[in-house]
This record gives structure tokens, sequence and C-alpha cells, in this order.
């Protein structure tokens, strides 16, 4: 029964996934029903601390878009590859990896996408390259972000079983690991792919004369927008946000209130931090808060909440119901092959879309089954595995800012430009912060 309960879990997720993030909640919201009322299994909590989280870090990074801090990051950031055009299968993915680890999100890279396409088609450099790396990239880095709800997650119940894992810990081994396979994406995608002159789908479309204009005339460039010094002002907080966070993490004096025996949990940190310096941006810039709704990290943040609120609940509520059976044969597979919660990680990432979410779901399975913190932190990378089916917005939104055709799904749906790049990533994050963790946990 058991069994057939959880191939209604994966019914269930597949079908929410057909809608996108919003349709993946509440269609696992009647799936939580079934479970409760149908198969009689006890609702667990919904996941209020990675909603609260993401609530917080979300509505911060939106009031910064929305002072124009984003555009400000834009500007800085097509800078660095319009002076070094040749190198920009290197510095895309850097980038938009750099992106990510700031904002704790990887939808704020859209805007970046279309200059990336501009640099390489410009220097004849074939488009495919830095964008699909560079889309990989910005997914990966999310596991390094002292900010993102993953890396909160996992450090709010690891550090509940064991006080010497704090935000450092996770980062020490995610940062590097995941940096190392971004460069190893990277380094492989400089020669992937036909050259332009030789390319079919671009020669056919040279020979069409709208697409002809596009490829020929538009120009992707944020440099010729003048912000005002509010935006600068509005980055330099958010950054000093991320160094306080790092800091407190550090310091565990900092968070120990009065005769209290422990300290305050970092989740509840940057929760505090996120919104005070949310409210700081907003006071030092004069921001008008009607705005902040409006932008694509406030829009994408909420999807994201409310996709987690139903696929965490619902999947929750069956692992602790069926933890009991599973848990001695799964440990055993596990502590003999490692690499088998790897690949549990990356298979349920593939079906939920989030990173936030898969953390919710399968870290308290690792921890039940008693798996050594160290393994859960070294494969924390494997929570990003939805690019294997090419459905997820950046990748969609990155095909169709290539006018160059050369960044697309292929005919066989599975053969798309991001397989392989992330292929690499994943699996070199994995192997890096597995073995970085032996040594840092």
């Amino acid at each position: 029964m058991l069994y057939l309960e959880f191939l209604f879990l994966l019914l269930v997720l597949y079908a929410g996934s057909r809608f996108g993030g919003i349709g993946l909640g509440v269609v696992s919201g009647l799936g939580l029903i079934i479970e409760v009322f149908i198969f009689r299994m006890p609702p667990t909590s919904p996941p209020i601390t990675v909603m609260l989280i993401i609530l917080a870090v979300v509505t911060c990074a939106s009031i910064l878009e929305a002072a124009g801090g984003l555009k400000y990051m834009l500007q800085v950031a097509e800078r660095i590859l319009r002076s070094n055009p040749k190198r920009v299968t290197i510095l895309g993915p850097l980038v938009t990896y750099t992106m990510t680890f700031m904002l704790g999100t990887g939808h704020a890279v859209y805007s970046i996408m279309p200059i990336i396409g501009d640099v390489a088609l410009k220097n004849g450099i074939r488009p495919e390259r830095p964008m699909a790396a560079s889309s990989v990239a910005s997914q990966l880095a999310i596991t390094a972000s002292p900010i993102s709800a993953a890396v909160v997650y996992y450090l709010a119940q690891l550090s509940g079983i064991n006080e010497s894992i704090h935000l450092l810990t996770i980062l020490m081994v995610t940062v590097p690991s995941t940096l190392l396979g971004t460069v190893l994406l990277s380094l492989y995608s400089l020669r992937r792919g036909k050259e332009l002159a030789d390319d079919p789908e671009y020669q056919r479309r040279l020979e069409d004369p709208i697409w002809r204009e596009k490829i020929l005339h538009t120009t992707s460039t944020s440099l010729d927008e003048k912000l005002p010094a509010s935006a600068k002002h509005a980055v330099l907080l958010f950054v000093l946000a991320l160094v306080s966070i790092v800091i407190v993490a550090m310091v565990p004096e900092i968070r120990t209130i009065g005769d209290a025996t422990k300290p305050i949990s970092m989740s509840l940190i940057i929760q505090m931090m996120m919104l005070a310096f949310g409210g700081l941006i907003l006071l030092v810039t004069r921001t008008n808060v009607q705005k902040v709704p409006e932008g694509v990290v406030f829009k994408s943040g909420m999807v994201a909440a409310i996709a987690i609120f139903g696929i965490a609940w619902m999947s929750d509520t069956y692992f602790q119901y069926a933890m009991p059976s599973f848990k001695s044969g799964i440990t055993e597979m596990v502590q003999g092959y490692p690499w088998t919660f790897a690949l549990a990680l990356f298979i349920v990432s593939v079906v939920v879309n989030s990173q936030a979410a898969t953390a919710r779901m399968m870290l308290p399975v690792g921890m039940a089954m008693g798996l050594n913190p160290a393994l859960l932190i070294g494969l924390m990378p494997a929570t990003y595995g939805y690019f294997f089916i090419p459905n997820y917005p950046s990748d969609i939104a990155t095909c169709n800012f290539d006018v160059t055709g050369t960044t697309k799904i292929g005919k066989y749906y599975f053969n798309h430009s991001f397989m392989v790049p992330g292929l690499i990533g994943v699996i070199s994050a994995c192997a890096f912060g597995y073995t970085i963790a032996q040594v840092v946990v």
C-alpha cells in the first residue's frame, strides 16, 4: 500500500507541474486532502519556517529591485562582459552565479540573458555556449547563497541535531563545490556545438528577412539608462545585509540574548535581517513602495512560496507516515552507496522544480535515516535537477532570448541545450562537495 501511495504522490506532483508553480502548490493541496481523509495519514505541520524565509528575502530583494538596485547590478555585470567579450562563455556563468548568490533566487537573471547573447553574437561566438551555461549556473548557485530558502532550511534542521554546524559550515562546502562545478560546465561550453557559420538553424534565420533584422540590428543593453544614486546605495545596503548575516552566524554570542542558554536560530536572524534591511533600503532611497509588487523578484518569490506550501506539506505527510517501514532498507542502501541519496534528491527536484521544496521534502528523510550531516551537506547540489526536463522558466526564457536559435529544446525533448552543462555542474559539485564536507563538517 505504501508503494501505491508513493505512486499517488508522484502523480500529484506531475499533474501539478503541468500548471507551473502556483498550480503545483494547490494541486498538492488536493493530494494532501486525499492523503489525510482517504489514506488516513496524520497531517504534519505546514512548512511555515521556509515560507517565512522566502517572504522575508523576497521582500528585501523586491525593494532592492524597486529602488533600481538590480538595474545597477545589471549595468556593472554588463560592463564586465563587454570589457572582456571574448571570455563571455566563462564570465557569463560567473556573473549569473554571483547574482543568484547575492539575491538568493535565480529569477533575477532574466535581464542579463539578452545581454550575454548580444555580446556573444557580436563577437562571433555561438550564443548557446554562454547562455545555456549561464542559465544552469544561476540555479546551481542557490545552494551557495547564504539567504536562499534551501540553505537556511538545511541550517535550521542540521544545527538542531549538531550545534557545531553553522552557516559558514554549509557555505564552506557549497560555495567552492558549486563554483568549481560552474567553472567546469563553462569550460565544457567553450567548444560545444557548431560555429555560427556552420549552424543550419542560424543560417536559415539569416535568410528570413524578419529574423535577419532581429539578428543584425537588435542590440540589448542596459548602459543607456541613467540611474539615480539611490540605486547604488540600495545595492550597498543589500550587500551590508549579507555581510551582517554572515558575521552574526560566525559569532553565536551576538545571537545569545540575556541569560538564554542557546543562541537565536539563524532562520529567525535571516528573517529579521531581511525585513530590517528592506525597511532601511526603503527609508534611505525613498523608494515608491507601490512599485515593489510589480517586479519580477516579488512575483516569482510569491509563486515559489505557494508552491512550497503545498508540495512540502503533502510530501512531508507521506514521508512521516511511511518512514518507519522504509527506514531500514533505504538506510542500508544509502550507507553502502552514498550517491543513491544524491540520485533521490535529483529525481525529486526534477519533479517539483524547486531546490527549497526538494530540501524540505528530502532532508527530514535523510535525517530520519541517521545519515551523516557531512553527506547531507556535501550532496546539496543534487537538489538542482529541474534542468533535466526543459520546462523551467529561466531555461525557456533563455531559449527565447537567443535570436540565433542555437539555444534550444531538441527534437527529442531531452537533447536540449541545458542537459550536458547541468549534468556536469551537478555531478562535479556533488563530488567536490562530498569530498570537502569530509574535512569541514
